[in-house]
């Protein structure tokens, strides 16, 4: 994923709240179609925000159902211009992995781009390029972005103001290294395997 500038993820994610849920469905369909600013921290705003749990899951299904739609419209861009988007936006590294996913895995590939930090959009625009079974692309968008969003919303939802409360003092620094040390557990095997999809490929 591109390194993008702190000030602009924060407008982004600022002006997309100021709309409400018409925010969170503009950030998260574009986001799978085109621009790369992550919709995850206002989902998770927003769920921290929530009164109860009917908002909780409708901020989840706005935000699964909004990327899902943009993941669609990622495909009608491959299918009509893939490979001009894909040599502008997209690494040719990051093509050759994405390639490999696709043909590998099919669409457990989408799946496994569309709930981990893998470009979802660069792997819509692939997938249509290739004209990949339409049904099976929407199916894993749904449960891969469902899950995404899915599973911090019932954590956030559930242990949101205990977390909250949990990041101050001497607990907060050792819930802070917990998760560090479970985010590099899961972090570093998948990094490596993401880089030996290219090295297998070569």
């Amino acid at each position: 994923m591109d390194i993008l500038p702190e000030g602009l993820v924060d407008s982004a994610i600022e002006w997309a709240n100021g709309l409400g849920y018409l925010g969170l469905a503009i950030l998260t369909f574009t986001e799978a179609a085109l621009q790369p600013i992550p919709p995850d921290p206002l989902v998770w705003s927003m769920i921290l925000e929530a009164n109860n749990g009917f908002v909780v899951a409708t901020v989840v299904l706005i935000a699964t159902i909004s990327s899902v739609l943009g993941a669609l419209a990622g495909y009608g861009i491959g299918m009509y211009g893939g490979g001009w988007f894909l040599e502008k936006f997209v690494s040719e590294s990051t093509i050759v992995r994405l390639n490999v996913l696709v043909e590998r895995y099919g669409s457990a590939g989408i799946f496994i781009a569309a709930v981990s930090p893998i470009p979802y959009k660069a792997l819509a625009w692939i997938a249509g390029a290739g004209r990949m079974d339409l049904r099976l692309f929407v199916a894993a968008g749904i449960v891969g972005r469902g899950l995404r969003f899915g599973i911090p919303g019932v954590l956030l939802g559930i242990y949101g103001e205990s977390m909250k409360s949990s990041m101050t003092g001497v607990e907060g620094a050792i819930t802070f290294s917990i998760v560090s040390i479970l985010g590099l557990i899961i972090v570093i095997p998948a990094s490596r395997w993401w880089k030996d999809l290219l090295v297998e490929e070569e």
